[in-house]
């Protein structure tokens, strides 16, 4: 029997956990999360970048002929993270305010002292493009070193109509030579830059007047989000700005119920939200307006255990009521600094209470479904990107188990190895075959 060609197969995974015992796309709730198709010795053939088949390394060897052959004995290989909540622009660090903090300083009291964002802020104001863009192309390429083939990417550390559209300018300018998929994010309403401390209403009019336009207009950001929270920009102001960002045409996510209650998460419901993020103050009728919507529940352990709250997410509350579940990284200069999903699992599985299988789907399918990407990364179902993160364990169920460290040894993006040795990365266009 003739066997069909394809241009690569990844062989002889140890295990292959693919997520299609459930559906191609769709959000995946309660039981549902627990359901990961894993295949012993499994394989994935590829061509022009997207998965044709995977099953047991011999039946997909009996039926596809490639080119090469990768040969992936005693790995681990998952859909590769999709990490959707991220600042990756940002010009310097803030370590310092991180040392200040376990001496006993308060992150808010940081902030109303002229740290936190708004030091960011002034990082980023006085770099130039180039710089700002070397620093961006460094922050993806440590995605892919920790297996993570998708984010989303907000701005947010500008405060002006120039700041900002320069932070997407080049966002978008780094992204499109780079292999790591994107979806973009406009944070103008992070915080109140100094220029309008005293004048909040002449900033939300900034914002809705002249910002949100500029960058639709230049389609610069596929979606729009605002940091709804006390001392920040409070409800009414967090609605005018979500409702005009719509009328814009964008997408909405909501920072919500972070450190306070603030009726967040039922805002976002309200507008229809891609996403409410952080949740770690969700009230009760919160909970249940996320159960009950299509708005995913983003939640993000790395940030309360980075500023020691002494508090997390009421993740199993959220997934037990059948809320949309998803976790991330919000990597960022200074209240979560990493890029390693598989730490966020860790935690995930330690301090919210997870089961592996519900970290696992919240990692890949959910948060593709929360970026309108579950068409196309999140599970090994044929048709979608080859995208592979290559984990050096024994089992699947070591990941989250194994503390620090990264295991990813190897990251796949549209079929093509781009992280080699845990390290090396690709993010030359011209060394790999993006997607047709």
């Amino acid at each position: 029997m003739s066997r069909t060609p394809v241009d690569r197969l990844f062989v002889h995974a140890r295990e292959l956990v693919t997520l299609t015992d459930g559906p191609e796309r769709g959000s995946r709730r309660g039981a549902a999360m627990q359901k990961l198709g894993v295949i012993p010795d499994g394989a994935v053939a590829v061509r022009a970048g997207r998965i044709v088949a995977v099953g047991p390394t011999d039946e997909i060897g009996r039926q596809y002929a490639a080119r090469e052959d990768v040969d992936l004995s005693g790995y681990v290989v998952l859909p590769g993270f999709v990490d959707c909540h991220t600042h990756p622009v940002f010009a310097a660090t803030r370590a310092d305010e991180f040392h200040r903090r376990c001496a006993g300083a308060d992150y808010m009291a940081i902030a109303q002292a002229g740290g936190g964002i708004l030091a960011s802020v002034r990082a980023v104001r006085a770099a130039s493009e180039d710089e700002l863009a070397e620093r961006v192309r460094r922050h993806l390429d440590g995605f892919l070193v920790h297996g993570t083939t998708t984010i989303e990417a907000k701005s947010g550390y500008g405060l002006s109509t120039d700041a900002e559209l320069k932070s997407l300018r080049v966002l978008t300018a780094v992204m499109r030579r780079h292999c790591l998929t994107v979806s973009r994010t406009f944070l103008g309403a992070h915080e109140f830059p100094p220029e309008f401390r005293d004048d909040r209403e002449g900033y939300v009019r900034l914002l809705i007047d002249e910002m949100l336009p500029a960058a639709a207009g230049a389609r610069l950001c596929e979606s729009a989000d605002v940091f709804a929270e006390p001392g920040v920009f409070d409800r009414d102001q967090s609605l005018r700005v979500l409702r005009a960002a719509k009328g814009f045409g964008l997408r909405l996510r909501v920072h919500a119920d972070e450190l306070e209650p603030m009726g967040g998460a039922e805002l976002a419901v309200e507008v229809g939200a891609d996403s409410a993020d952080h949740l770690g103050r969700v009230s009760l009728l919160g909970q249940e307006r996320l159960a009950g919507s299509s708005t995913t529940a983003v939640l993000l352990p790395g940030t309360t255990f980075f500023l020691d709250k002494g508090f997390h997410a009421p993740a199993r509350a959220l997934v037990d009521k059948g809320a949309a579940v998803a976790l991330a990284t919000d990597f960022n200069p200074g209240s979560c600094y990493t890029q390693s999903i598989p730490f966020i699992v860790s935690l995930g599985c330690i301090r919210l209470k997870l089961t592996l299988a519900e970290c696992i789907t919240a990692v890949t399918i959910n948060p593709a479904v929360s970026l309108h990407l579950d068409g196309e990364v999140g599970t090994l179902h044929p048709g979608k990107r080859a995208d592979l993160a290559v984990l050096d364990l024994d089992s699947h169920r070591e990941l989250g188990y194994t503390l620090a460290g990264n295991p990813v040894v190897a990251t796949v993006k549209d079929g093509v190895q781009v992280v080699t040795n845990a390290s090396e990365v690709v993010s030359d266009p011209e060394a790999w075959d993006p997607m047709p």
